[in-house]
């Protein structure tokens, strides 16, 4: 059985000057073989995409002030500047009767319904839920991470790339990826969240050997 190894890849401090491939391949391409997986942490790949703003450039409205208090103290949405944030994305008045329908969703036992409506509502990340000196900004989900995922692929000549959300709450997600690949799985590997966005500086991840695992994976099933 193929063994895999979880490789976190320190880089500088990335911001907009920076496009995500070409930091790949500067900093990994001595790690990087055929049979590999590069995951990127979906911040790093927002903040390279000028995806951020900050609080003090947004003016909550009066939906944005209604709709956090029915949310629960912790994650973005509970912040007023976190909520009118992805507002900005998504329009106020899509959040607000999306919100609705969530509610009314759960009352059936449907959970989730108002994040599937509104992606940013789930993808922003408030103050300091990112590396420094973007700590005291607000940072959108990234735009196009599939396409941001095939160009890795293409560059780095690997088994397949992924842009993922992982936190250490025990939350993982893979938000795009290169064509055939297994999300749910990349996600469990995920799960204990190898990324360091922080001091450590370590948004990059590679995971050895993910080719030959998934093959085997396979030959299994």
């Amino acid at each position: 059985m193929a063994e895999l190894e979880l490789v976190p890849v320190k880089t500088r401090i990335l911001t907009d000057k920076d496009n995500i491939v070409d930091v790949i391949e500067e900093y990994a391409k001595d790690i990087v073989g055929p049979d590999d997986l590069v995951c990127s942490a979906e911040s790093v790949v927002a903040i390279t995409q000028h995806r951020y703003t900050r609080p003090e450039d947004l003016t909550p409205s009066w939906q944005c002030r209604l709709m956090r208090r029915f949310v629960p103290g912790e994650g973005s949405m509970a912040s007023l500047y976190g909520m009118q944030a992805a507002m900005e994305l998504e329009g106020e008045w899509k959040m607000l009767f999306a919100f609705i329908i969530g509610f009314l969703a759960k009352l059936v036992g449907k959970n989730g319904v108002w994040y599937k409506l509104c992606r940013q509502a789930s993808l922003t990340d408030d103050v300091t839920g990112t590396m420094p000196p973007f700590d005291k900004c607000i940072v959108y989900g990234p735009a196009d991470p599939d396409g941001v995922a095939e160009k890795i692929k293409k560059r780095m000549g690997c088994y397949g790339a992924c842009v993922a959300d992982v936190n250490d709450l025990k939350r993982s997600a893979v938000l795009g990826h290169s064509r055939g690949l297994d999300t749910q799985k990349i996600a469990k590997i995920l799960i204990d969240n190898p990324f360091g966005n922080a001091s450590q500086k370590t948004p990059i991840v590679v995971i050895k050997n993910y080719g030959k695992f998934a093959k085997e994976e396979n030959n299994k099933n």
